[in-house]
């Protein structure tokens, strides 16, 4: 059963998705904004507004009163900001869904958005970037980004850098905000065990003031690529993190469900074909993934890895033998068959809790602008065959697709460039 979808007359979007045999619900406020649609000089100013909507509000004047009214319901909230979304929300008991739904609406609609605590929250936001910096199998994702997309919104890093963080002022919010954070572009998930008719009376209710603006867009994503192309941040460490990827299709694309098996073939799993051979056969790193990223106008293919210096040589020759295998020979039966019933097993038992019942219609909503049951998203990725697969795997492995990022103790460019060639 699809959930029910409404649009209230000040043109915010209402999501209902009803869940009789849980004790718990969940809401998601949704909006169409994040890093992709900032400019160059406000980059980050997404990820800081999503952290300044909890430093207090009309009613709940501080952080303080915001985070104690959620704990004292015993609720699991947050939020997070990505390229082409912001997301607030808050799990709780079902009996405490009202009060969670007028909390969350009170972050969202009415935010203080004081110079002090800007002020304040920069050095926070500093720290954020800091932390990020020192973990490099996080920091990798981020250098892949900028190899890819250059100086471009989709090439530049969600949390923005330092120095750009520091300039921002209580204006700048309060214009980002008018531009993006209006009703058209948001979408209210209530997701869990509720009554839909109380719960649609409580939305209109709790964003009755939220009032109608323009939404401004974001620019296109430039995806052209001629070659390869490599990227190293030196970093002294025993270890290098690495990403080989290769441009893919954007999210509403025919091949995605191809591409969602072909991740799970490649890397999905401890009896993948990357695991098995590069952790278990050659012993060369302790992780190792592969997974397709689409993005509304873009796609990535991304193979990731941690592995011993002194063999890097051997681990992406290793790698790319696997992507090359795609591209040769038929995915034999017996593992394709694998491959979707994992799919299939990890979905249904992801979507047994409320909040993750929730995220999964909510993005398809805002991102999609369709959606889809379980049951047809398991029925479509059924239908992939082997030829699907090695079709898909022969138009995205090759050279002028190809990117590879590491971070590892590592300057000289020409020691990998031959590399490229794949």
């Amino acid at each position: 059963m699809k959930p029910k979808i409404k649009t209230l007359s000040n043109g915010l979007q209402l999501l209902l998705v009803p869940m009789k045999d849980q004790r718990t619900a969940t809401v998601i406020v949704l909006v169409e904004t994040g890093s992709k649609y900032e400019t160059k000089e406000k980059n980050g100013i997404s990820h800081f507004l999503e952290h300044m909507c909890f430093k207090g509000t009309t009613n709940r004047p501080n952080a303080q009163i915001i985070s104690s009214e959620l704990d004292s319901l015993g609720a699991e909230y947050n939020a997070f900001t990505g390229q082409e979304y912001t997301g607030y929300y808050a799990k709780v008991a079902a009996k405490q869904l009202p009060r969670a739904i007028d909390i969350v609406a009170d972050v969202y609609c009415d935010p203080l958005l004081g110079a002090d605590e800007i002020e304040r929250e920069k050095g926070v936001i500093a720290d954020e970037i800091n932390m990020y910096e020192d973990i490099p199998m996080r920091k990798v994702g981020e250098l892949l980004m900028e190899l890819v997309y250059g100086d471009q919104p989709a090439g530049w890093g969600i949390a923005g850098k330092k120095e750009t963080i520091r300039s921002f002022t209580r204006k700048d919010f309060l214009k980002y905000r008018t531009a993006h954070y209006v009703p058209e572009a948001t979408t209210v998930i209530v997701s869990g065990n509720f009554d839909p008719k109380k719960v649609e009376q409580l939305i209109k209710q709790k964003f009755n003031g939220f009032l109608h603006g323009k939404k401004k867009g974001k620019k296109k994503v430039n995806d052209k690529q001629d070659a390869p192309h490599l990227l190293l941040q030196y970093k002294e460490s025993d270890q290098t993190h690495l990403i080989l990827s290769f441009r893919s299709f954007p999210l509403k694309h025919k091949h995605n469900s191809t591409l969602t098996l072909l991740g799970a073939l490649l890397g999905g799993g401890m009896s993948s074909r990357l695991f098995q051979k590069i952790r278990n056969e050659l012993g060369l790193g302790y992780y190792v993934h592969a997974a397709n990223d689409a993005y509304t106008d873009h796609g990535l293919f991304t193979a990731s890895a941690g592995v011993d210096n002194s063999r890097i040589d051997e681990v992406i020759p290793a790698i790319l033998a696997e992507f090359k295998r795609f591209r040769d020979e038929l995915t034999p039966d017996e593992e394709l068959k694998k491959a979707k019933d994992m799919i299939a097993g990890r979905l249904v038992l992801g979507l047994e809790s409320s909040d993750e019942l929730g995220q999964f219609y909510g993005f398809q909503h805002i991102l999609k602008k369709e959606m889809r049951t379980p049951e047809e998203v398991i029925r479509e990725m059924n239908a992939v065959t082997a030829r699907d697969i090695r079709a898909v795997a022969q138009k995205i492995f090759v050279p002028e697709r190809f990117n590879l990022a590491m971070i590892g103790p590592w300057k000289d460019e020409r020691r990998f460039s031959a590399l490229l060639r794949f």
